[in-house]
């Protein structure tokens, strides 16, 4: 509430969400006219009655903007459309071909990268070299930071981010023992995230490559989730003039679903920077639904409530809750974990009122492992129910029969055995990392930029942005 007042009258006046600019354009305004009385402005009770000047051009783009949301209603979310202005395509918008920006290491023999990731609330930096050693790494988590808000807060993150992130590039490259000079290039994620956060470990990268005139990356967080499948033996890529020999754990195309606490999708992977989305979720992802499931039911939710409620899940009945299973009418790939939340907490709640007790966080734990058992029971259904429609697209469409299973979600045991069966039941074969691997940190964007520069392809470090959305672009 904001008070007005002159030498001829005073009010209180209650103007919702004024931005400061216009608030004092109002005040201007009121202080030059020449209220009177209440009848000369048509006020009742002393109070005046103060209008605010209207902005056509803004009132247009507001309503502009609106309907082209109303366009995407019931549709998958990150998924591009034409609504984005900024989208993720490492190819040359005219020749279609990688381009090395800012140069390319000696790749016909075995280089190393120095990776930095900041995207959200752990400061990751990593040494990788180009045969998927890892040398070195080094993780600063900022769990006991965010544990008692319930859930990271930006603005803490970012602070820790950069109290950080000098420590850990430095006992990364220690460990590696190795300096900044003799790391070949230089990678960072730079979207799609909490951009504040985002922003301390580009700067950070950004200035070293300069400094020391480095090729340097701006990696995608989702694509080096997604690349960190590849990772490891199995497959041989033959040298060429430009590139040595490698190897890697898969080999494109493939299907992947990525489960993270920003992002559920499904998605089609033809090779470096070239991916189809055939699903998304309408709303909450599935890391979503886990954090906020292990906040009603008073979880550790610091460093993502997931690990908490697969705990608690294990001392559960995944039966003895009855909660839907989401978008059941709709036989497309897309996921939507809004409802499974409410129902869990409308369940949660009669519990606690049938057991009279005062909160929910009350409940015995018998109760809390049921709800947390059912829940994520059904919530992995909903993934097995879209993942196997998916896998027959793939195998008509592009005879794939290869499934990555990224993301921070995929540390979950209960989630990796039963999608396992399904691969095994099918014939397709399932690919996993480590658990360790599977969270946020600096091997993930290391790899991904070993992977950016053996196709030729690195950016310029001078004018590269961080994106808090950052979609796939869609190739054709």
């Amino acid at each position: 509430m904001f008070i007005l007042s002159s030498s001829k009258t005073s009010a209180f006046c209650t103007i919702p969400s004024l931005r400061p600019n216009d608030f004092w354009s109002t005040y201007r305004v009121y202080m030059s006219s020449s209220i009177q009385s209440d009848e000369s402005i048509g006020g009742t009770g002393g109070i005046p009655k103060i209008r605010m000047p209207r902005n056509k051009n803004k009132e247009k783009r507001y309503q502009a903007a609106r309907e082209k949301r109303r366009k995407f209603i019931g549709m998958a979310k990150a998924v591009d459309r034409g609504q984005f202005a900024v989208t993720y395509n490492p190819r040359s918008s005219e020749s279609g071909k990688f381009q090395a920006k800012s140069g390319l290491p000696d790749r016909t023999k075995l280089f190393t990268v120095l990776g930095v990731e900041s995207s959200c609330d752990d400061t990751g930096a990593a040494v990788v070299r180009s045969d998927g050693k890892i040398l070195g790494e080094s993780l600063a988590s900022q769990q006991e930071i965010h544990e008692e808000w319930g859930g990271v807060v930006p603005s803490l993150a970012r602070d820790a981010h950069a109290s950080k992130i000098d420590d850990v590039i430095h006992e990364a490259l220690k460990h590696a023992q190795m300096t900044i000079d003799d790391v070949d290039a230089i990678g960072v994620t730079v979207g799609p995230g909490l951009e504040i956060c985002l922003r301390v470990g580009c700067n950070a990268a950004k200035e070293l490559a300069i400094q020391h005139k480095k090729p340097f990356v701006g990696v995608h967080h989702l694509e080096a989730h997604v690349l960190m499948a590849r990772i490891g033996e199995g497959v041989k890529i033959a040298a060429t003039a430009e590139t040595h020999e490698s190897s890697r754990g898969m080999d494109f195309p493939f299907l992947t679903l990525l489960v993270s606490g920003g992002h559920c999708q499904l998605m089609k992977c033809y090779g470096v920077g070239n991916y189809s989305i055939i699903g998304g979720t309408l709303d909450d992802s599935l890391g979503e639904a886990f954090d906020k499931t292990a906040r009603l039911l008073g979880l550790p939710v610091g460093g993502g409530g997931g690990p908490g409620v697969e705990k608690l899940a294990k001392q559960g009945n995944p039966d003895s809750v009855k909660l839907p299973i989401p978008l059941q009418k709709r036989k497309d790939f897309d996921f939507s974990y809004a409802g499974l939340k409410t129902a869990v907490r409308m369940t949660a709640e009669k519990m606690r009122i049938e057991r009279g007790l005062d909160t929910i966080n009350d409940l015995p734990v018998n109760d809390k492992a049921n709800i947390a058992a059912s829940f994520q029971n059904v919530a992995i259904k909903h993934i097995e129910q879209r993942l196997k429609r998916a896998m027959k697209l793939c195998e008509d469409e592009d005879n794939i029969r290869t499934l990555a299973v990224v993301g921070g979600v995929a540390a979950n045991q209960e989630l990796r055995s039963r999608l396992d069966f399904i691969c095994q039941e099918n014939k397709w074969i399932m690919h996993v990392p480590p658990p360790r691997l599977c969270t946020d940190q600096g091997a993930m964007s290391a790899w991904a930029s070993v992977e950016r520069i053996m196709v030729g392809s690195t950016d310029i470090p001078d004018t590269q942005e961080v994106f808090a959305r950052y979609p796939f672009s869609v190739v054709t």
